[in-house]
């Protein structure tokens, strides 16, 4: 298995007969470098979308057009953008599982928001969500956009994640401290890669305070384009 960084929440996950870019936000991201871009979308088979802000789907949809491959994500989002841009999607719902290829990718609560900006303003786009994703004999937990909740109690008994890919900027989520009680008080990682921190100057700048309060688990810092083999 191998978790590439994207930068800020976007990951490209190689993980069984599949290549996921999850969240992917490429153009005019302040972290990932533009002449990476063929490297990070190559050969990949599914977007997963966990929201509808722009920092998380900005790129997502574009990437299903252009790659003729399926948008991954909630219902209502996913067929109001197949009916807007005429792409293939795979829309389910919180506690639904789908099959892509050999990996299981199912959808968990997240404790957040989601719009997309439009031409009238700001327009529903479903719920925000996270996703457990099982493969290989390991299962990630992507949080997505969340605050620390006791759903996660919840999570570690029905799914048992080794991995966890935890938002923890704070200002728009849970910060270092927040994410770091939320490994500790509900999970079982063996590895944590803190996401979502260090692309704005309000975000938090420093993973430190996680790697200090989760001594159990192997606190990754993420470094765009740089594989995670595990």
């Amino acid at each position: 298995m191998k978790i590439i960084p994207l930068g800020h929440s976007g990951f490209r996950i190689e993980i069984e007969d599949q290549i996921l870019l999850v969240d992917p936000w490429l153009t005019d991201c302040p972290v990932f470098p533009e002449e990476r871009r063929q490297d990070a979308i190559k050969d990949a088979t599914h977007v997963l979308i966990s929201h509808g802000h722009l920092d998380h789907c900005a790129d997502g949809f574009e990437l299903a057009k252009e790659l003729d491959i399926p948008a991954v994500g909630i219902y209502d989002h996913m067929g109001i953008m197949e009916a807007k841009m005429g792409i293939k999607t795979v829309g389910f719902n919180k506690g639904g599982t789908v099959q892509l290829g050999r990996v299981a990718v199912t959808m968990v609560t997240a404790a957040h928001s989601s719009t997309y900006t439009s031409e009238d303003g700001p327009m529903y786009a479903g719920t925000e969500s996270g996703f457990m994703i099982a493969g290989e004999g390991k299962v990630i937990y992507f949080s997505g956009d969340t605050d620390v909740m006791m759903d996660m109690e919840l999570f570690e008994d029905l799914h048992h994640p080794d991995i966890g890919i935890l938002c923890a900027g704070g200002h728009f989520t849970m910060d270092m401290t927040r994410a770091a009680y939320a490994a500790k008080r509900f999970f079982n990682f063996s590895t944590v890669i803190p996401c979502h921190y260090n692309t704005f100057p309000f975000l938090e700048q420093s993973a430190q305070p996680m790697i200090d309060a989760v001594p159990n688990a192997r606190v990754i810092e993420p470094e765009v384009m740089i594989p995670i083999i595990l």
